[in-house]
């Protein structure tokens, strides 16, 4: 790369560091540091929560799988958008009654304190791991381009990072990720319009993929062992999607910063669209790159992209789609920081010490943001010798969690009779028990494909309160 391309990206970490301090000046207490004092305008709200889905899994990863295979990722996608339209009508709601600082406080209104600390405390731990691949990958891009050390590379965007995010709380981390999301998809744009040239053409391009089945986008095989089937897509990505935007505060926090449940509904809805879109286009982009030639087959899929940024964009081009990839896996890492600080701040510190003060809860926060920092950069170090393309590996981590979350909403609903020891075995039982099939894979969950984890998941969270309402011990009457 040349000195241009390392000046569009210095650029770019100023502006993002600018936009940290200029609303430092505003984060008065927690309430503004945490949740813009619900105040924050929905379309960029929905931006927001796109960007931080985003991170440079799909950037990296999602033209890999493009180069590699076909579109049938996408059906995925609109499994996303299913879950958010679930999401809108029946959770929602629960979230603008009454004043909550996280995705959990509602749960303690439910079932009682500890559930809302074993919920918080599961959503951290896996959020921490999930964050650390993303923080991994964005250590691809920089390590081709730079010749740096993955240490080195996650040093440098953890520390620009976590310098806006403890400035400028979540006000900043939202607008940073409007800016993000436009940076990134001029990028996928720009790979989209080199690899035509380089293919010979539209005509010759597109003809060329279409005839190797890489614009295939309807997989109609039942299988629980194929990935991105039709089934898998709609059902797998649905709960994935519930789980991810309606119990995880990652999301919920966005969610939060509005102020009318009206806002919130467009924001999501708007967001699982947009997904759709940014899915199809890294996904054509790279079944583009590959009709260019420029896949040899034997390099690992998750460095297709980087690659051919380096190796065929021009001078500035190249430096302004590294600052895209930069911009998404900031984006996601950012909004982790900020959630994973209000969770430690409200779930944990707040109700054990007693302490209620806004102020003094904003110095609180910003101390825990700079932990979870340390603790994603130095997790990120754990995941280097991972031969599953990214994407998919942070995807899995995450359904550990997810189908125990989105049980113990769906059980708050329309299971009455549970009680807090229930719904505290029951995701419980459900984690440990993901955390095998995940990472043991034993029979006969060997071949379960990574879209049925949150389906199973929730399946045995909802299953085990039964069991456990229905034979637990319960106290003498009075």
């Amino acid at each position: 790369m040349s000195s241009l391309d390392f000046g569009v990206m210095a650029a770019y970490f100023a502006i993002v560091l600018a936009i940290g301090a200029h609303f430092a000046r505003r984060a008065g207490d927690a309430n503004d540091y945490f949740l813009g004092r619900h105040h924050m305008p929905w379309v960029a709200v929905m931006f927001s929560i796109v960007a931080t889905e985003t991170s440079a899994l799909t950037v990296i990863s999602i033209p890999g799988i493009g180069a590699r295979t076909n579109l049938t990722f996408l059906q995925v996608a609109i499994g996303y958008l299913v879950g958010r339209v679930g999401v809108s009508v029946w959770l929602l709601p629960g979230y603008f009654r009454g004043e909550q600082e996280t995705a959990y406080h509602r749960l303690e209104s439910r079932f009682g304190l500890l559930t809302r600390r074993v919920a918080s405390a599961i959503f951290m731990t896996v959020r921490a791991l999930g964050d650390s691949v993303r923080v991994f990958a964005t250590a691809i891009p920089l390590t081709i381009v730079t010749g740096w050390s993955v240490l080195t590379s996650v040093l440098v965007v953890g520390i620009v990072t976590v310098a806006y995010t403890w400035a400028g709380g979540i006000r900043a981390v939202v607008w940073v990720d409007v800016m993000q999301l436009v940076l990134y998809t001029v990028g996928g744009v720009v790979a989209i319009i080199v690899a035509v040239r380089m293919a010979g053409g539209a005509g010759a391009a597109f003809t060329t993929a279409a005839e190797a089945g890489r614009f295939q986008t309807f997989d109609w095989t039942l299988s629980f062992s194929v990935p991105y089937t039709f089934a898998s897509g709609l059902i797998g990505g649905a709960l994935l999607s519930a789980a991810s935007h309606g119990t995880d505060h990652l999301i919920v926090q966005r969610i939060l910063t509005l102020g009318t449940l009206t806002n919130a509904r467009k924001a999501l809805v708007g967001s699982g669209v947009l997904v759709i879109m940014q899915f199809a286009l890294f996904l054509i982009a790279g079944a583009l790159i590959w009709a260019a030639g420029v896949d040899n087959g034997t390099m690992p899929s998750d460095e297709i992209f980087p690659r051919f940024i380096v190796g065929y964009l021009p001078a500035g081009l190249a430096g302004l789609v590294v600052a895209g990839i930069l911009a998404a896996a900031m984006s996601t890492v950012s909004s982790s920081l900020n959630s994973l600080a209000s969770a430690t701040t409200h779930d944990f510190y707040a109700p054990l010490s007693g302490k209620k003060d806004p102020a003094h809860l904003l110095v609180v926060g910003r101390w825990a943001t700079l932990a979870w920092a340390v603790v994603l950069m130095g997790g990120a170090l754990l995941f280097q010798s991972e031969e599953t393309p990214v994407v998919e590996l942070a995807l899995s981590i995450a359904s550990i969690t997810y189908g125990g979350l989105l049980g113990t909403y769906i059980m708050a609903g329309v299971m009455t009779r549970t009680r807090q020891r229930d719904a505290i075995t029951a995701i419980v039982v459900a984690t440990v028990a993901m955390v095998v099939i995940v990472l043991l894979k034993p029979p006969p969950f060997a071949s379960l494909a990574w879209p049925w984890y949150v389906p199973l998941g929730t399946t045995i969270t909802l299953v085990t309160a039964f069991i456990s309402q229905r034979f637990g011990v319960r106290p003498s009457p009075a």
